[in-house]
């Protein structure tokens, strides 16, 4: 059974966890806008899968250890840009240099990676970090311009469960770093749940681990 929305169509997933703040998520949550679906919370589902339009930019976004490129690197099955694998390049290319002297050269990177990608037109998937809503805004003119829409994925983790993802991982961010990163989620997905979408953005799916965990594809057909 598929859930549909403004232009794709959202694959049921599973169970619930919490809410980034740290309050679980009620079953079965409605939002203000029929352009959200909220997959919090929701009961075992069979095949579990997101499907958009062919062209549309996705964006995966949530705190730092979340599960954002877990989630693409298991699920997406088309073009992606995490910038992730663009900081591991740049550790490949520098080793044994701190990453904080080259982080600067290593979003650059990422920011022009996601350019061309974007004016290539391909069906494309997009890593977030959810502080600068600046990127989802080009993100969203970006799609526009060539007539496709922006879609949001966001990933509601609790925080302490995200903690546990950059201890899994081996990569932490600042105890600074994250308080703005925490701050920056809440308001997103306060907005999202609202109905308030950011600029440009055609539709959005809210998610708990639970749900990030049961699903399978994140792809694009008609």
């Amino acid at each position: 059974m598929t859930v549909g929305h403004e232009r794709g169509r959202v694959g049921k997933v599973p169970a619930p966890r919490g809410a980034g703040g740290g309050v679980p998520a009620p079953r079965a949550r409605s939002t203000a806008n029929e352009a959200v679906r909220d997959l919090r919370g929701r009961p075992e589902q069979a095949e579990p899968e997101l499907l958009f339009d062919p062209g549309d930019v996705v964006v995966v976004s949530g705190l730092p250890g979340s599960g954002k490129t877990t989630l693409m690197r298991r699920a997406v099955t088309d073009r992606r840009i995490d910038s992730q694998d663009t900081r591991l390049a740049w550790q490949r290319r520098l080793p044994g240099i701190p990453y904080a002297l080259y982080r600067p050269l290593t979003r650059t990177a990422h920011f022009v990676r996601t350019w061309w990608a974007l004016r290539s037109g391909d069906s494309l998937v997009v890593h977030d970090c959810g502080t600068q809503a600046w990127v989802r805004h080009w993100l969203g003119r970006g799609a526009r311009r060539r007539g496709r829409a922006l879609r949001l994925i966001v990933l509601d983790v609790p925080a302490d469960v995200a903690l546990e993802g950059q201890a899994t991982r081996g990569r932490w961010v600042s105890k600074y770093a994250f308080a703005r990163h925490r701050g920056a989620a809440r308001r997103l997905i306060a907005q999202v749940e609202a109905g308030r979408l950011p600029t440009g953005c055609a539709g959005a799916v809210l998610l708990d681990r639970d749900a990030a965990s049961a699903l399978r594809r994140i792809g694009f057909g008609q």
